[in-house]
C-alpha cells in the first residue's frame, strides 16, 4: 500500500506541480495524524501525547496551497467524511435547533452531532474563520461534541488558533473554544513565499477597472457573448419565507451590480442558494473599502467565499486594481483571502 507522500510526489508529477518541502512536511503530518486516528503504528515525537488528537489545523498565508494539501489528504481518505463550508454547516445546525426544539426540549447540540456521526467519520472546513457572535457562542458546544464522539476534523485558516475570532464582541466567551483547539488539535503553519493562485499565466483579465465607459463596454461585449440565444428572465429565489429576486437571469448566468449583493441585509444563505442556480456570475461596481463600509465588506468576503467553494467563474469591475484595493482594519487579514480567490475566480476557464 503506498504511502501519502509517495501518493503525492505522483500528484505532483502528473499535474506538474513543483515539490515544495515545506508541502511536503505537511504530508507527513497529514499521514501521521491519520495513522494517529485509524490507530496505525507511528514514531513521530509530534504525536506522542496522552490525549488522543482529534482534528488537524492547517494555517499560512494566502494562495500557499493549503486547500491543495487538505483536498489531496481527504480524497485518499477511504472513510465516511463531508467536505463543507463552515457558512453551509452552521446554517444546518440552526436549522436543526429550530426544528428540533418544535418537537421536544432536549438538546439540540447532541442530537445535531449524532446525526452528523450516523453519516461521517471526519469533517474538512476549508478556510475556517468565525466571524459572528452567534457562532462563536455555539462553536465550542459543537466542537467538543464532535470531539466526544470520535469525529475528527480537518481545517485550513489564514490565522493561527489563538487569533481566530480576534477583535470579537465577547471574546473572552469564546476562549474555552480556542483552548480545545490547541489541546486536541495538530496545528501546522504553511509558510511559501509565493501566491499560487496569481500566476501571470492564470489571468484572464475578467477583474476589469477603473469604472469607465471602456471598462463598462469590455463587460457588456464579453456579457452579450456569453449569453448569446439566452432568455432573460427575473429569478425568484425563496429562503426560509423570504424572497431575493436576481434582476438580470440568463439561463444560468446572473448580473449584479454589488450592492444588490452587498449593501442588503442578507448573507451566507442567500449567496448559497444564488451558488446554487448560477455557474457564471458579474458583478459590477464593487466598491472601495473602509470603516465606514465594513458591512458590506464582511458580506463581500462572505460571497466570494460561498462562490469560491462553488467554483463559480466571475467577472467584476471596480475603480482600482486588486493589489491596491483598501479594507477596513479589523477586516484586513481575511479580506487578504477574499483578494487572491478574486485572482482564480475570475481567471478559471467558463464553457456556456
Amino acid at each position: 500500500m503506498n504511502s501519502l507522500k509517495k501518493n503525492f510526489l505522483k500528484y505532483c508529477s502528473i499535474n506538474k506541480f513543483k515539490i515544495n518541502m515545506n508541502q511536503i512536511q505537511v504530508i507527513d503530518l497529514l499521514e501521521e495524524f491519520e495513522s494517529n486516528f485509524l490507530n496505525k503504528s507511528f514514531l513521530s515525537t509530534f504525536f506522542k501525547k496522552k490525549i488522543k488528537l482529534s482534528g488537524f489545523y492547517l494555517f499560512g498565508d494566502v494562495g500557499v496551497g493549503k486547500t491543495m494539501l487538505l483536498n489531496f489528504f481527504y480524497n485518499n481518505l477511504d472513510i465516511p467524511k463531508q467536505r463543507l463550508h463552515f457558512n453551509e454547516f452552521m446554517i444546518s445546525f440552526h436549522d436543526h435547533a429550530h426544528n428540533h426544539k418544535k418537537i421536544n426540549k432536549g438538546n439540540s447540540i447532541k442530537s445535531f452531532v449524532n446525526k452528523i456521526k450516523e453519516e461521517c467519520e471526519l469533517i474538512y472546513f476549508d478556510e475556517f474563520q468565525v466571524t459572528n457572535i452567534v457562532d462563536a457562542m455555539i462553536i465550542e458546544g459543537l466542537f467538543k461534541t464532535m470531539f466526544n464522539k470520535n469525529i475528527k476534523i480537518i481545517l485550513t485558516s489564514n490565522v493561527k488558533i489563538k487569533n481566530l475570532y480576534k477583535d470579537g464582541l465577547q471574546r473572552e466567551q469564546f476562549l474555552p473554544f480556542i483552548n480545545i483547539m490547541e489541546r486536541l488539535c495538530v496545528e501546522k503553519e504553511l509558510i511559501i513565499d509565493q501566491d499560487y493562485r496569481k500566476s501571470k499565466s492564470n489571468l484572464l483579465d475578467r477583474f476589469l477597472y477603473p469604472l469607465n465607459e471602456d471598462t463598462n463596454f469590455k463587460i457588456n461585449q464579453l456579457f452579450r457573448k456569453l449569453t448569446k440565444d439566452k432568455k432573460v428572465s427575473i429569478k425568484e429565489l425563496k429562503i426560509k419565507g423570504r424572497t431575493f429576486i436576481i434582476k438580470r437571469y440568463f439561463e444560468k448566468i446572473a448580473r449584479f451590480d454589488f450592492d444588490e449583493l452587498c449593501d442588503q441585509n442578507i448573507g451566507a444563505e442567500d449567496y448559497i442558494k444564488i451558488a446554487e442556480v448560477c455557474n457564471f456570475i458579474v458583478i459590477e461596481n464593487i466598491s472601495i473599502f473602509t470603516e465606514y463600509n465594513k458591512n458590506k465588506q464582511q458580506r463581500f468576503i462572505t460571497l466570494i467565499d460561498i462562490l469560491y467553494e462553488k467554483n463559480i467563474p466571475l467577472m467584476t469591475s471596480s475603480n482600482t486594481n486588486l493589489e491596491d484595493f483598501s479594507s477596513s482594519k479589523s477586516l484586513k487579514d481575511p479580506f487578504k483571502r477574499t483578494l487572491s480567490r478574486l485572482y482564480e475566480l475570475t481567471s478559471i476557464k467558463f464553457t456556456n
